[in-house]
């Protein structure tokens, strides 16, 4: 009865012309409305950078016109699933007769479904089977829907949607997935065993490999290829038996890509996305940086970041998050990273005592050694070279990145103000300026590239803040968050070839032929190393190191992250010039010279009003110190108990007394009795007992005064 059935339903089907209105799309609409699985990034000038995929339901890539697809295939699938598609009009009245006697003996009946109604199946969700076959109805509605399209779409518009929309294997959508996918080439450039494959797989896309081979094998016979059997065997089991990959043929800006594309989602709408990257930049970024990494390996470096930024816009240029194959961990996002600064916190450090009117550039800073008592221990810093200066211009500290001098501006300005300062400039996750103490003047407090370059931006724009960008969708909005004299003189310290020269020699990677300024940074045990610079039109920035953290083996920022630097500098400058800025209104120059010719006459900058009057005496630091912070005694705190530790010997147990904001006018009284005339900090070797510090001016008075017990024993 079923088989009867079937023939009156297919005879009824022959005779009878049905005009079924379809609301089917037009060709050009199915084409506009295609969404590749992949999205693209193109840079500023719209060249495709990097191709990400950004649809996890299926591959489906660029949509390729049929003149793009290779003749063969085009025979090939022709000839297997609709032999007369140039000849009927969407119904092959000759194939369901035939289909229609077959079925009557088979036993799995199969249809005689062209491309046309393949592809109106693929287009109407409601004409593919609920099950394992369509019901009669759908089978019905398939015939008229596939003559409605006939009647408006070309055969080659028909043809070209179908192949771009099939599925051929797995995941695998459209021919261009496919041919990529599978065959690592374009459609266009398709062989014959290649095209019997893809045809092979379209009616069963999952089927075992021995079934494709059987297929492939009989498609081609029936074709009369001359592609041999067992050729197409060893093709199948090659391309089917292990997983496929498609190879971006763009992936310049991976890291950039994912922000872009997937993480703010514009993906969701566009499948092409501008930023605000320079291809050519980006690849050279690229390139150097891989270069040095390379040249570093015997030196434990894996790994690198550089980010480029123009200081008008703060348009992202550049943004090489790390070496990629040369990468310990090519996934980890090394411009965004959080690592320790080093000294590259410095120069906010002298521009925020010089704004406050704390300090100059000819200000004498002591570059002498310095033991600071704190809660958590005794503070020694030391500096890059393990070596003293001794006195100092603010100058030639900051140029030469000298670390005690920086330790001693950070007690004048104060671990909160400096970390509330570097919150301004951007920089986020900090805690307060207890956590850190005085380190944070060598850079203890974590930040990343990103948000080091952007406050370097800040310098290279006159105290001007503003956020960057990658797209050109986020408005450039600045705000002015630090002076502009102060400024001035910060880019012009970080300029000094001369005063940099006593620590890094006077020919360096630092030295441009072109005005730049700029600052390295190594951070603890060597774990990360900096060079931040910038010049008249962008600030280039530079992170070496480990994403792991291991140390790096004695390399400095001056053989790290520096020679990066200056090659990126060089290239962004080949045919552009970088002036030096202009001073304002607010800045002069003076002529100086030092007491005991500290350091030799020339010409500095000040903020008007603090230009000095005579010599530069060494007690500058000193004096400003007192003007602007009231005595006190910093250490110990009120109340401290200290145990004295019989096992370490009683010469090298000793208690550093410190106060801020003191001169020779004050003196140190410990239970009344007079132990030092005032400096910043004092030893004296603890014995056990309760006592009174004071702190008194040269009239008796006392100042500032706190309790502290020692308890223990000395053997």
């Amino acid at each position: 009865m079923k088989t009867i059935f079937l023939i009156i339903t297919f005879s009824i089907i022959f005779f009878i012309v049905v005009s079924f209105a379809h609301a089917l799309p037009t060709f050009q609409e199915v084409e506009n409305s295609y969404k590749k699985s992949d999205a693209v990034l193109l840079d500023r000038h719209g060249k495709v950078i990097h191709e990400l995929r950004v649809d996890s339901k299926g591959r489906r890539l660029d949509w390729i016109s049929i003149k793009d697809i290779s003749p063969a295939l085009i025979k090939t699938v022709i000839h297997s699933e609709d032999r007369r598609f140039y000849e009927h009009h969407g119904v092959d009245w000759k194939a369901v007769g035939s289909t229609v006697i077959k079925n009557v003996f088979a036993e799995a009946p199969r249809g005689a479904s062209t491309i046309t109604m393949q592809l109106v199946s693929i287009l109407d969700k409601k004409l593919k089977p609920k099950s394992s076959k369509r019901t009669l109805s759908q089978k019905w509605n398939q015939i008229n829907a596939a003559k409605e399209v006939e009647k408006t779409w070309t055969k080659d518009e028909i043809f070209e949607a179908y192949l771009n929309m099939i599925t051929f294997r797995g995941e695998l959508r459209g021919v261009s997935a496919a041919s990529r996918g599978l065959f690592d080439k374009e459609p266009s450039g398709l062989s014959e065993g290649e095209a019997l494959i893809l045809a092979s797989l379209i009616r069963a896309p999952n089927a075992m490999v021995e079934d494709v081979i059987k297929r492939a094998c009989i498609l081609g016979s029936s074709i009369k290829s001359s592609v041999r059997c067992d050729d197409i065997k060893v093709s199948v089991q090659k391309t089917l038996t292990g997983a496929y990959s498609i190879r971006q043929r763009s992936s310049l800006a991976p890291h950039a890509a994912h922000q872009l594309l997937i993480k703010n989602g514009a993906s969701k709408n566009r499948a092409e996305v501008f930023s605000t990257l320079d291809g050519e930049l980006q690849l050279s970024a690229t390139e150097i940086l891989r270069y040095q990494l390379s040249a570093l390996k015997d030196k434990n470096v894996n790994d690198g970041a550089v980010l480029i930024v123009e200081n008008k816009t703060g348009d992202v240029l550049a943004y090489v998050a790390n070496g990629g194959l040369f990468s310990s961990a090519k996934y980890i996002d090394g411009v965004k990273a959080k690592r320790q600064a080093g000294s590259t916190l410095k120069p906010f450090l002298y521009e925020m005592a010089i704004e406050e009117n704390l300090l100059t550039a000819s200000s004498i800073v002591e570059d002498s050694p310095i033991n600071v008592s704190t809660p958590a221990g005794l503070y020694v810093p030391q500096d890059y070279d393990n070596e003293f200066k001794g006195s100092v211009s603010v100058r030639t500290a900051l140029s030469a990145s000298l670390n005690i001098p920086a330790v001693r501006t950070l007690m004048l300005v104060g671990p909160d103000s400096f970390t509330s300062r570097l919150k301004q400039l951007g920089i986020k996750g900090l805690n307060d300026g207890d956590y850190y103490g005085l380190s944070l003047a060598l850079g203890t407090a974590d930040v990343s590239l990103y948000e080091l370059v952007n406050a370097y931006r800040v310098l290279a724009n006159n105290g001007r803040w503003g956020e960057l960008r990658l797209s050109f969708d986020k408005k450039n909005v600045q705000k002015q968050i630090l002076k502009k004299e102060a400024v001035f003189i910060i880019s012009d310290i970080l300029s000094d070839r001369t005063a940099r020269s006593i620590t890094f020699g006077f020919e360096n990677p630092l030295a441009t032929r072109f005005w730049t300024a700029v600052k390295t940074g190594t951070s603890k045990d060597m774990r990360d190393n900096w060079c931040i610079g910038y010049s008249q039109k962008y600030t280039v920035g530079v992170w070496v190191g480990n994403f792991n953290g291991e140390p790096m083996w004695n390399v400095s920022g001056i053989t790290g992250a520096a020679p990066i630097w200056l090659e990126v500098m060089n290239y962004l400058h080949r045919s552009t010039p970088s002036k030096s800025p202009q001073p304002s209104e607010g800045v002069i120059s003076k002529k100086i010279a030092f007491q005991n010719r500290i350091e030799p006459e020339r010409d500095e900058w000040f903020i008007l009003g603090t230009e000095p009057i005579g010599l530069i005496a060494g007690e500058t630091l000193f004096s400003l110190h007192s003007f602007h912070k009231k005595p006190r005694i910093t250490y110990p705190i009120d109340g401290t108990i200290i145990a004295l530790d019989p096992d370490v010997p009683e010469t090298h147990q000793m208690l550093f007394f410190e106060a801020e904001g003191v001169s020779n006018n004050f003196e140190w009284l410990l239970n009344k009795e007079k132990i030092c005339d005032s400096i910043m900090a004092i030893s004296w070797r603890p014995q056990k007992g309760k006592y009174i510090l004071s702190l008194v001016d040269k009239q008796k008075d006392i100042i500032d005064s706190v309790t502290f017990e020692v308890k223990g024993t000395l053997h």
